[in-house]
This record gives structure tokens, sequence and C-alpha cells, in this order.
């Protein structure tokens, strides 16, 4: 448990990630809130390094920060979209964010509400986080997640690749007179349709 100094970093990183995630959804400009959410990235980061998790605090950094919200701000800066005709229709989708919302506050009672009624929960779990002293963060995580659940790994892995292809096909247009290369035609090319041979008079050009 975090005391004194910690946990008074740990309120005030806590705070600005939870302002900083209510700005994203409340702000007008879509550019602001991509910078608030890398705002609210870095927060949670601050607050995976107050705990102990190293690791997810950098893949946090790396992935998120570096990759993903950047992606999205370039997106939104060049991208031509109609944000207010997008919000127009938002109010059609509030009863299910509402469902989904409960949904997710009910879990989230019942994670903390017991382990409220019994602190001691957390010490039966089947693989309890290892003493830092003797097992880093980054060496465990990896200790479970390469041999206890390499499976799932190897799955979600899977997923990834075919939503990545599913999200090419789905997106790909084909444009008229724009040349593409056919591998297939290509490699089927053989020298009486590839090659012209012309016969020149001597002196004359073509």
């Amino acid at each position: 448990m975090l005391s004194g100094l910690g946990a008074i970093f740990f309120y005030l990183f806590a705070f600005i990630a939870v302002a900083a995630a209510f700005m994203v959804i409340s702000a007008r400009n879509p550019v602001h809130s991509v910078l608030y959410l890398i705002l609210t990235f870095f927060n949670a980061a601050a607050l995976f390094l107050l705990t102990g998790a190293e690791f997810l605090a950098m893949i946090l950094l790396v992935v998120y920060v570096g990759a993903v919200a950047v992606l999205f701000l370039f997106v939104v800066m060049m991208l031509d979209v109609d944000f207010a005709e997008l919000k127009r229709g938002a109010l059609q989708y509030a009863p299910i964010g509402a469902l989904v919302g409960l949904i997710l506050a009910a879990e989230l009672i019942v994670v903390l509400g017991g382990y409220a009624f019994d602190p001691e929960l957390a010490s039966t779990v089947a693989l309890p986080t290892p003493d830092l002293a003797v097992r880093s963060n980054t060496a465990a995580l990896g200790d479970i997640l390469y041999t206890q659940y390499v499976f799932y790994f190897q799955v979600a892995g899977m997923i990834l690749l075919v939503a990545m292809i599913g999200a090419i096909v789905l997106t790909l247009r084909h444009k008229a007179g724009v040349k593409r290369q056919d591998i297939s035609v290509q490699v089927g090319r053989t020298p009486s349709n590839a090659i012209e041979v012309k016969k020149v008079e001597t002196g004359k050009g073509i």
C-alpha cells in the first residue's frame, strides 16, 4: 500500500487522469480531445509506475501515446470530418451506452466490494504478485504471458491479424485508371507477349 508522499502523488495523478478523461468526451474540438487523451495516458502510466508495474507504464507510453494517440491526432487534423453531423445522431445510441456503462459500473462494484469485504482475497489467487526484490515486474509478466497463457496470446495475435486484413479489404477501393501490380500476370508472361521485335531499315528510325 502507498503511504505518505506516494499516496499524495497517487491521488494527484488519479485526479488528473479522471479530469482529462472527462475532457476527452466533453471537448468540442476533436484535436483538443486527442490532446486530453494523451494527458490521460501519461497519468495512467504514472499510476502504473507508482504501483511497481514499470513494464506496463512503458508499454502504455510507447504504444498508446507514441502510436495510437499520434495517429488519431493526424487523422483528425487531416480528414475533413463533419463532427457536427456526427454528433446529431449520438442521442439514439445513448440507451445502449448507458446500459454498457451500468454493466461496467456493476462489475467494478463487485470487484472493489469483494476486496473491501475480504482484504486477504488477493493472496488466494493462483499466481500472486512476486516480491520485486526476487522477480521484477517485467520478468513476472513474461513468465505468465509466455508460459501459462501462451495459447491465448497466440489466439489474440491471430484475431488482430484477421481484423487488420478485414479492415484493409473492407476499405480498399479500386479506382479506374490507376495501375496496380498483378503478380500472376507478371509471372505468367512469355516472350511471345512480352517482347515485340521490329525490323528497322538501315538509316531509318522507328
